[in-house]
């Protein structure tokens, strides 16, 4: 059960984007949560990331602002810097993990349990997730391969979410079938991307759609992954 509700909806982003602000404003319009996964060594720094014929800012959020600019939501480790984990010896996973968690902790003013492993692709292992679970402040870490159903797990180091937002078609479908859904079971639909990607996609009015299809149903429970997880 989410806080007596049958189903939940959470949402999770990554990188510590600038474009975080204005998906914020969205969430907050219609009463969503998100979790915000931050590499904290890379805060303040600017980027440009380009595809083809096409570049967008990929400016990263100060470290003053992520108390306030997350407000309500969760901040969640990404790690420092951005590194593909199965790489990397066992000292430098937990330094990269656990450093990011305490910078993140101090910067947000609790003390952040959550994880996105970072890339994309094969961004992780068993043996990378083994090494967070036991040697690190981390109770969850999400993965990039999609479910595409609503279905509990047991595993919350290898967390995998429904769909992640760029496959337009599909998480509008599974919004519909989450909204109409009637169940006796939990069901969590879990949305994941990256804000920056509504910039490269011109889409920000998909984001506003989403977010108003799935907003004030009563039978449904609104949180950050931790919320939902039931920390």
């Amino acid at each position: 059960m989410f806080n007596g509700k049958l189903k939940a909806v959470t949402f999770s982003y990554d990188d510590g984007v600038t474009q975080d602000r204005r998906l914020i404003e969205i969430f907050n319009k219609y009463g969503l949560k998100g979790t915000f996964n931050i590499n904290s060594e890379f805060l303040g720094t600017e980027n440009t990331l380009t595809y083809g014929s096409k570049s967008v800012a990929h400016n990263k959020v100060s470290r003053e602002e992520i108390k306030t600019l997350y407000d309500g939501h969760e901040v969640a480790v990404h790690t420092l810097t951005h590194p593909h984990l199965p790489a990397l010896s066992e000292e430098e996973i937990i330094r990269q993990v656990e450093k990011d968690r305490q910078n993140l902790s101090e910067l947000a003013g609790y003390e952040v349990i959550g994880m996105a492993y970072p890339g994309g692709g094969v961004n992780f292992d068993l043996r990378v997730a083994d090494i967070i679970k036991n040697n690190t402040g981390v109770k969850y870490a999400r993965t990039t391969v999609h479910t595409f159903d609503f279905e509990l797990q047991k595993d919350l180091y290898v967390f995998n979410p429904t769909v992640h937002h760029n496959d337009t078609d599909r998480c509008m479908k599974l919004i519909d079938e989450f909204v109409a859904l009637e169940t006796e079971t939990p069901k969590l639909l879990y949305i994941w991307g990256h804000s920056y990607e509504f910039d490269f996609a011109d889409n920000w009015d998909f984001a506003e759609e989403m977010c108003r299809r799935l907003s004030g149903k009563r039978d449904v429970f609104y949180g950050t992954n931790r919320e939902c997880l039931g920390f």
